[in-house]
C-alpha cells in the first residue's frame, strides 16, 4: 500500500488535473456509496469536514441523528483511469464518524478496525486476506438492460474464441494494474460466462477496500464492452455459482503464525485453533458471508460449493481447504464466502470466530480427505459432518444464537442487518414464483 500525505495528494491532484473527488464508503448491506465534490472542496475533504445525511443510507441512523462526517483514508487515494476523457475523478475510501469525531458504530469498515484491535491485544500484528472473487458476464439489450444471454460458452481455463469474455477480462486487469493492483491470475471459470480474477493478498482493511474497488472496476469496464457483470451468487440454474474464497493468515510481525515446520502438515497449533473457531461459529456467521436469499441456491451439493462443515489438505469438497504452500504462504482457505458478502463484515465475523478458537484453545475435528459429496447422509453423520444452513431464514436463526458473532458485529450492525434480511426473506417467502406455477397450476 502507498502512503500519502495531505501535501502528496494536493500535488497529485493538480498535476493530473483532477476535476472531482469521490468520497466512497460501504453500507451495512455491502453496497458502495459515495459523495462526490468538486476539486475546489479537496482541502475540506482532507480535513474531515465533508458531511452527509446518514438517515438516507440503509441501516445507518434515524433522521433526528443524521449528520455524519466522512474521514478519507489518504492511502486509498486513486485516480480512476477510465475518467480521463471526461474530467478525471479521484477516489478516497472513507471511515464514517459522528459529529463528535468518534467512529460510527454502524460503519462496517470502522467496526472491522475495532475487532482488529482485539486481535492485536492477543499479540498478532496483521490478519491477511487473499480473495478469489468470481463473477458472470451477461449481454445487455438494446436499451442497456441486463439479459440472461451469456457472451460465451467457455469452461474452466478456456481460451478465445470459446472464451469471448477474454478481452473484457484483460481490460479489467489492465485497469486494476493501473490503479496499483498486483494481479496474480485471471481465467475463465467452470460455468459459461463465469470469470475469476485473483489479486495479491493484503492486510484485512486494505484487502476489503480492494474487493470493493475490484467490484466497481469490473462493473464499469464490463459496461464499456456492452456487458453486465454480476456478483450474484447463483444467477443460473444447473451450473456452478460464484464464490469468493477467502485465503486467510495471521502474522506476528514478519512471522506467519499459521506455520510450524515441525507440526503435522506444518500447520501450527494457532492455525488449528483458528480453524476450529471458524468451524464452531460458521453456522452463526453464514448469514453474513452468504447474505442473500440467492446465496443458498449456491450452497448445495453437486456444483463445487462447500455445504458441509469439514476441512482437508487434500480435496476441495469441504468448507475449509489447506493449500499446499508453506512458510510465509501458509494459509486457510474458507470456501463458503460468496461475492455478495460485505467484505468488511465477513472479515469481522471470521476473525472474531478464529480468535475465539485461539482464546479457548479449540481443537478441530480430524481432517476429511474423502469426497464429501459422494458420502451418504449416514456416513456424514458417522463422521460428525454438519451442513451449513440451507436458507437465509435458518442462517438468521443461527446468527441470533451465536453471541461471539453478534458481539463482533455490535448491536447496531446486528440489529439493522437482521431487520433488513428478515424483510428480504419475507418478500421471497410470500412471493409466488414461476417454478410453482409450472409445477402446480395445471396439476391442481
Amino acid at each position: 500500500m502507498k502512503h500519502y500525505t495531505k501535501e502528496d495528494i494536493i500535488r497529485r491532484v493538480k498535476e493530473e488535473n483532477v476535476k472531482f473527488i469521490r468520497l466512497q464508503f460501504t453500507d451495512i448491506l455491502g453496497t458502495i456509496k459515495n459523495v462526490e465534490v468538486p476539486v475546489s472542496q479537496l482541502e475540506k475533504a482532507l480535513d474531515n469536514k465533508v458531511m452527509f445525511d446518514g438517515s438516507s443510507i440503509e441501516g445507518f441512523v434515524r433522521i433526528e441523528e443524521s449528520d455524519m462526517y466522512l474521514k478519507p483514508d489518504f492511502n486509498t487515494f486513486v485516480i480512476f483511469p477510465w475518467t480521463a476523457e471526461k474530467g478525471k475523478v479521484a477516489r478516497f475510501i472513507c471511515d464514517i464518524a459522528r459529529p463528535d469525531g468518534t467512529p460510527f458504530e454502524g460503519d462496517p469498515r470502522s467496526n472491522l478496525k475495532r475487532v482488529l484491535k482485539e486481535m492485536e491485544e492477543l499479540g498478532f500484528t496483521s490478519f491477511n486476506l487473499g480473495p478469489e472473487p468470481e463473477f458472470f458476464l451477461f449481454k445487455l439489450d438494446e436499451k442497456g438492460r441486463p439479459t440472461l444471454e451469456l457472451n460465451d460458452s467457455g469452461g474452466y481455463f478456456d481460451l478465445a474464441p470459446t472464451d469471448l469474455g477474454e478481452n473484457c477480462r484483460r481490460d479489467i486487469v489492465l485497469e486494476l494494474e493501473g490503479m496499483g493492483f498486483e494481479i496474480e491470475a485471471s481465467h475463465h471459470e467452470v460455468a459459461p460466462g463465469q470469470h475469476e480474477i485473483d489479486f495479491k493478498y493484503a492486510s484485512a482493511i486494505e484487502a476489503c477496500d480492494n474487493i470493493q474497488t475490484f467490484k466497481l472496476v469490473v462493473k464499469t469496464i464490463a459496461a464499456q464492452h456492452g456487458l453486465h457483470a454480476t456478483f450474484m451468487p447463483k444467477p443460473l440454474f444447473g451450473v456452478n455459482g460464484s464464490g469468493m474464497h477467502f485465503n486467510l493468515s495471521l502474522f506476528e510481525g514478519d512471522k506467519n503464525a499459521f506455520y510450524d515446520e515441525h507440526a503435522d502438515l506444518q500447520l501450527s497449533a494457532t492455525a488449528r485453533s483458528f480453524m476450529a473457531g471458524i468451524m464452531k461459529h460458521v453456522h452463526g456467521f453464514t448469514a453474513i458471508t452468504n447474505p442473500l436469499v440467492n446465496s443458498y441456491k449456491r450452497l448445495v451439493p453437486g456444483y463445487e460449493a462447500p455445504c458441509y462443515v469439514a476441512w482437508s489438505a487434500q480435496n476441495r469438497s469441504p468448507l475449509i481447504r489447506i493449500p499446499a504452500a508453506r512458510g510465509l504462504s501458509t494459509r486457510i482457505e474458507l470456501r463458503s464466502v460468496d461475492p455478495a458478502a460485505n467484505p468488511y463484515l465477513a472479515m469481522t465475523v471470521i476473525l472474531a470466530s478464529g480468535l475465539d478458537g485461539i482464546r479457548k484453545d479449540l481443537t478441530p475435528p480430524a481432517a476429511v480427505d474423502r469426497n464429501i459429496y459422494k458420502m451418504t447422509a449416514a456416513d456424514r453423520e458417522l463422521n460428525g459432518i454438519d451442513s451449513l444452513p440451507s436458507s437465509l431464514e435458518f442462517a438468521l436463526i443461527e446468527l441470533e444464537m451465536d453471541a461471539i458473532v453478534r458481539d463482533a458485529l455490535g448491536d447496531h450492525i446486528y440489529d439493522k442487518f437482521t431487520a433488513a434480511k428478515e424483510i428480504e426473506w419475507n418478500k421471497y417467502r410470500t412471493r409466488v414464483h414461476n417454478w410453482e406455477r409450472e409445477e402446480y397450476l395445471t396439476m391442481y
